[in-house]
């Protein structure tokens, strides 16, 4: 079976590892969180991260700098993961869910204002698969009605929107090291804070609510709780990690934008006959191999390729289900129907993407998708 995901190792994260064990701190902040942190400043120009054990916790931390209060309003695309909503739900925030367009999953940038109101105190984008939402139509609104945005980078490191990497746009931005993503310490996050009004704080919140940061450095004679926090910083044992795949990034990127682009050509024919859609990178966006994905025309078209793929060793999966479908928000939703959402939930498949997939596999599973399509 080729799988859908497998975690690349680059060979030092042990040797990390056992480097920040035998350090005598493995508890956070310490010189692999330093040397994480160094990386995404020097390379990206974010003018301050902190690592969390996830993007989940992130957007927590993101949360928790905006004050967001009972009764205020958060727009957030409806085809995304639970987090980006749910991060603003445990504040009591209400959720205004945005449909995505009919050219891509992305939210629909050209919708948002007409979900503004003077309760509205955020725009979430998410940059699905990696390729940029259109963050000048948004931050545009954002100035214009004076609202926070929180990027939403839990697929797009190392991406660029118009020259700008993805996640230094908004005044924050969180991102996510899952095993699933291009670069990984097992389970683990960012917070990119370009604003420098929540600089001071956001260290505070990282660490539990205490200037504990700040006595460390010798800047206060001591340490106290000043303000509300959380746990959201990771061992050191996850910096190391995280630091051995950073060492070898321009490595991995070059191969899976490789995968993606071999993804591309194949199926293209495909596309060209009318029988699937493929990612769309608009003229301001870039891609960074994270996923690719293919629209069938019917989600029993879909449901048919995933057996198909499945009988031929290749595990291929469908992605997000709409929140504003789920369980949990059903019912807290206002009733609009949300057509793009839903479309892409019912019609969407991720093929395999990982560092490890040879060219014979990724050519495999170009012709299984084609024989599928072989008879239409």
């Amino acid at each position: 079976m080729i799988p859908f995901n497998r975690p690349y190792l680059t060979g030092k994260e042990t040797r990390y590892i056992k480097q920040a064990v035998l350090s005598g701190k493995i508890s956070g902040n310490g010189l692999f969180t330093s040397k994480c942190h160094q990386f995404f400043e020097r390379e990206y120009g974010f003018k301050k991260v902190l690592l969390t054990t996830s993007c989940t916790d992130a957007l927590e931390m993101a949360a928790l700098l905006i004050d967001v209060c009972p009764d205020d309003e958060i727009i957030v695309p409806s085809f995304t993961f639970v987090s980006t909503a749910n991060a603003f739900v445990m504040r009591g925030a209400k959720i205004v869910f945005v449909d995505s367009s009919e050219q891509s999953p992305h939210l629909n940038a050209d919708l948002i204002e007409s979900f503004i109101t003077s309760k509205t105190k955020a725009i979430v984008p998410v940059h699905y698969a990696g390729i940029a939402c259109d963050m000048e139509k948004i931050m545009s609104l954002a100035e214009r009605y004076c609202l926070f945005v929180i990027e939403d980078v839990a697929h797009s490191v190392d991406s660029f929107y118009k020259g700008k990497p993805l996640g230094s746009i908004g005044h924050l931005a969180a991102f996510s090291f899952h095993e699933t993503k291009n670069v990984i310490a097992g389970e683990g996050g960012m917070l990119a804070v370009n604003d420098d009004r929540f600089a001071k704080r956001a260290e505070i919140i990282w660490e539990k609510g205490t200037n504990r940061a700040e006595f460390f450095r010798g800047e206060v004679d001591k340490y106290g709780w000043v303000d509300v926090g959380s746990s959201f910083l990771p061992s050191e044992i996850t910096a190391a990690f995280l630091f051995a795949q950073l060492e070898n990034m321009d490595r991995i990127q070059e191969k899976r934008k490789k995968i993606w682009e071999q993804y591309h050509t194949g199926l293209k024919p495909l596309e060209d006959l009318g029988l699937l859609r493929l990612p769309k990178i608009p003229d301001y966006a870039t891609k960074n191999g994270h996923l690719f994905y293919i629209i069938c025309r019917t989600l029993a078209e879909r449901d048919g390729l995933l057996s198909h793929l499945r009988a031929k060793d290749i595990l291929a999966v469908f992605h997000y289900l709409s929140l504003h479908t789920s369980p949990f928000y059903r019912n807290r939703h206002d009733g609009r129907k949300l057509r793009w959402s839903d479309f892409y939930s019912q019609n969407l498949i991720r093929l395999p993407l990982f560092y490890e997939l040879s060219d014979k596999q990724v050519n495999y599973i170009v012709q299984s998708v084609l024989d599928f399509f072989s008879d239409y």
